[in-house]
């Protein structure tokens, strides 16, 4: 899939959409997670997502190809949804929504360290160093979160942890659906994906279900979280992909944490430090070398 040549005005405005929809998800899913949990929360918001999506694979008639490839499709789902989803409810419970959506900006950075492993991509000096530099930028990050980092059950430490088993997860997605789904149609890979990462949240979300019924503003916080930043977003990205190119799409990643940090900082009032805004642009600048994007042309 190459990039197209198109005006910045017919593809930006779904860009910053996207953009805005995945960093509001930090906020939803942290409503969410305090009232449900770890697990029930992902697997209601992956669970709504699939539901939203299955309509729009059956109209495009693309079922008979999520049967043909249902094995690596729902194999993936744990990887590209459950058990990220999972890790950031978790880490939403114990650390703030800042926070936790620069250390989402590493996901690049996992991918291209995992794709040079696996896949042998190339991996010359300036993506080695682009890595290290990364690195570097969560490790000064996790070291000045406020009170300190606890690796006690509930502690700040385990919450970057789970942080970064997320992107590390997204990481070897990326890798395994280039092996084993590279001509698939996003769309079927996502909502099988999807399907797959609820069925193997059903269990631990149903022994984890909070014993006190969660209330409406919970379940709603969910629903967007599920039917916007979820389903609707994955579907601005697959455009974007069609019309851009996905060198072009992923930047979306860095945008992210500008959404996130806003949203916090108006509803949650979340402090953000010079320090972290100073990790995020070196965390960013490393995963852009990282990831090769510096150095790319981009037109319109």
């Amino acid at each position: 899939m190459t990039e197209t040549h198109l005006p910045w005005r017919e593809w930006v405005p779904e860009f910053v959409l996207l953009a805005l929809l995945w960093g509001s998800s930090f906020l939803f899913m942290r409503e969410g997670a305090h009232a449900f949990g770890a697990f029930p929360t992902a697997w209601v918001r992956i669970t709504l997502a699939a539901l939203m999506l299955t309509p729009v694979l059956i109209w495009r008639r693309e079922v008979t190809v999520l049967q043909q490839h249902w094995r690596p499709t729902l194999s993936s789902g744990l990887l590209n949804a459950g058990i990220p989803f999972a890790c950031y409810a978790y880490a939403l419970m114990h650390i703030n929504t800042g926070l936790t959506s620069i250390l989402n900006a590493t996901t690049p950075l996992f991918g291209a360290l995992i794709a040079w492993v696996w896949l042998g991509d190339t991996l010359n000096a300036t993506r080695a160093a682009g890595l290290a530099l990364g690195f570097t930028g969560v490790v000064l990050l996790a070291s000045d979160v406020p009170g300190g980092i606890s690796f006690k059950s509930g502690g700040s430490g385990l919450a970057v942890v789970a942080c970064l088993v997320a992107t590390f997860c997204y990481g070897i997605a990326g890798s395994f659906t280039k092996r084993y789904l590279q001509n698939v149609p996003s769309l079927v890979t996502t909502t099988g994906s999807l399907w797959g990462a609820s069925i193997g949240l059903t269990i631990p979300a149903l022994l984890t279900w909070p014993s006190e019924a969660p209330s409406l503003h919970a379940w709603g916080a969910l629903g967007i979280a599920g039917l916007l930043c979820t389903a609707l977003a994955y579907v601005l990205y697959f455009r974007l992909m069609t019309r851009t190119g996905p060198a072009r799409a992923m930047t979306v990643t860095y945008l992210i944490p500008v959404f996130a940090n806003l949203f916090g900082v108006m509803f949650l009032d979340e402090v953000v430090t010079h320090w972290m805004m100073g990790c995020a642009l070196v965390i960013v600048l490393g995963t852009a070398l990282a990831s090769g994007l510096v150095g790319r042309r981009h037109t319109g």
